[in-house]
């Protein structure tokens, strides 16, 4: 196959895959609910808690590692939970595969939605001169705070995370942690 994810992004998503599955079929069941939403900040790092969130069920349950990972459950989850609607929400995302990924991930029947906050190096990474893009879905917050949908994969308007940050140079690490709509994430 043409589509190739990043290792250490596939790799950690190897290591809870089975876990987040049990969890998900264990909530829908108990819940009694298809809907299903991963969420996740940033690179992944395993040792980090994010969330994995049914509708009407406690948030103190299982955990997804970041949104790299997160990214990769939204489309496992469908596999081996036909019944599911999925939807992806990540803040910060990186870049997870390459061009045929971004198009395998925008003909799934998941919903995807990254969140890019103003300068953020972190969404533009790893570059698209390695062969990496992002998905369709992407909502990026300007400088004023307001929010501007983003069509299409890495969209180059000065208004998207491409565009308005060409490389790593012109990029502010401090706004990865956010706020994304008031909320800080710890990195």
């Amino acid at each position: 196959s043409s589509v190739k994810t990043h290792s250490g992004f596939t790799g950690a998503q190897a290591n809870t895959v089975h876990a987040v599955l049990q969890a998900v079929q264990q909530a829908m069941s108990t819940y009694g609910t298809n809907n299903v939403v991963t969420t996740g900040h940033s690179l992944g790092q395993s040792h980090l808690t994010a969330r994995l969130r049914v509708p009407s069920s406690p948030a103190d349950e299982p955990r997804v590692p970041g949104a790299a990972v997160s990214l990769l459950d939204a489309l496992f989850l469908p596999l081996h939970i036909p019944t599911a609607q999925v939807s992806f929400i990540g803040y910060g995302l990186p870049r997870v595969g390459n061009r045929a990924f971004a198009n395998y991930v925008d003909a799934q029947p998941i919903s995807v939605t990254h969140i890019n906050n103003k300068e953020d190096v972190v969404p533009i990474l790893p570059g698209m001169f390695l062969g990496f893009h992002h998905p369709a879905g992407e909502l990026h917050i300007q400088d004023s705070n307001a929010w501007v949908a983003c069509p299409g994969q890495d969209n180059p308007s000065d208004e998207c995370i491409v565009g308005d940050v060409p490389n790593i140079f012109e990029g502010d690490q401090s706004d990865h942690r956010g706020p994304y709509n008031g909320v800080e994430m710890e990195c």
